[in-house]
């Protein structure tokens, strides 16, 4: 069977800063039509940040979505035409003050495919070099270090709620 679910119309009803949001009319594999109700998102990039000690750096930030402050690994939002690798280092430097000497792509995913374009590139740095954190105007956030240790027994009890730290966590301590 075929699975796709081809356009018949696209109407935009918002368009923001960060994220614009459109309805699809699509023609399902029975051949009737459905509405989508789609977030689009230019992407961003998740850094899971090893330094010398093998801690892991990790940030507090409160969430408005959430309504709450979850602990994650760095990460933002791609700005326009910009590459994801450079995204990362720029993130990286920015929210935690540390400059990554090795910088490697993962893999790439969508953290919420049933309703937005967003695709997030996770990237391993290490070989960190310490420096002085640059966050935006409207961030807050404070800086941590976990050993692998702490990292497990946090998932363990639940504390640690956001997807693409637990993937990239995960990924990491297998």
């Amino acid at each position: 069977m075929d699975l796709n679910e081809p356009t018949k119309n696209s109407n935009t009803i918002f368009s923001g800063r960060i994220i614009n949001l459109r309805i699809d009319d699509v023609v399902l594999p029975n051949g009737k039509v459905a509405k989508r109700e789609i977030v689009e998102h230019g992407g961003g990039v998740s850094i899971l940040a090893i330094n010398k000690d093998g801690k892991i750096i990790m940030v507090k930030q409160y969430r408005k979505p959430a309504e709450k402050v979850l602990l994650e690994i760095p990460a933002g939002k791609l700005d326009i035409g910009e590459k994801p690798d450079e995204c990362a280092k720029r993130e990286l430097m920015e929210e935690t003050g540390y400059i990554a000497k090795e910088l490697k792509h993962i893999f790439s995913f969508y953290p919420s495919p049933g309703f937005s374009t967003e695709v997030l590139h996770l990237y391993l740095a290490d070989d960190l070099e310490k420096g002085t954190p640059h966050t935006d105007a409207d961030e807050f956030l404070d800086v941590y270090e976990y050993s692998v240790d702490e990292i497990k027994e946090m998932i363990k009890n639940g504390l640690i709620e956001d997807a693409k730290t637990l993937i990239a966590l995960l990924y990491y301590i297998k």
